[in-house]
């Protein structure tokens, strides 16, 4: 196996990953009151010790968990917000397969990807605090952002690494050719 098709590949199983991320933070955004009921119960049952060592995660999930209740007892509509997030996270790892299928022309789906990890953070710090989120809770969600980046910037280089080794096209996709020289100005 030549060089060039052991990167490709690589990148290929970084993509896969980074898609498989994306679509179980989209499906597990869905039963989002179901999911919070179940580490309720958890935090009082199996998970007791950690619940005596971390009393105010024991709190954020008790209050989160009551949230949820109302909302969807009373209010179920707002949770339509949690079911276009979880869209929203399912078209993006379906952008991801450009960059699957042809690395080089469609490194652009890569530098988005980073931007989108490193804008987790500011939102975080910023929406956080108006809308009453603990610190620690923030934390985690920029987490996401910067456990998000480390496979984009891996795959990233090995991308420009794969661009440099020539032009051979990207199973069944065309060669890309270099841009023809811009004419010569006359006077």
């Amino acid at each position: 196996m030549n060089t060039r098709t052991r990167l490709l590949r690589r990148i290929r199983v970084w993509i896969v990953l980074f898609i498989a991320g994306l679509v179980v933070s989209g499906v597990t955004a869905f039963p989002l009151p179901a999911e919070i009921r179940l580490l309720a119960s958890l935090l009082h049952g199996p998970f007791a010790p950690v619940a005596e060592a971390l009393p105010g995660l024991v709190h954020w999930v008790e209050r989160v968990r009551e949230g949820l209740d109302t909302v969807e007892r009373d209010h179920p509509f707002v949770l339509y917000g949690t079911d276009w997030l979880a869209f929203a996270h399912l078209v993006i790892a379906v952008a991801f397969y450009g960059p699957f299928r042809d690395p080089v022309r469609n490194v652009w789906v890569i530098q988005f990807g980073m931007i989108a990890c490193v804008m987790v953070i500011p939102l975080a710090l910023v929406c956080g605090p108006i809308r009453g989120i603990p610190f620690f809770w923030q934390l985690i969600d920029m987490s996401f952002g910067v456990f998000g980046i480390v496979p984009l910037v891996i795959v990233y280089r090995m991308i420009r690494r794969l661009e440099a080794l020539g032009t051979a096209p990207v199973h069944g996709t065309a060669p890309v050719s270099p841009a023809p020289a811009a004419p010569a100005a006359s006077d």
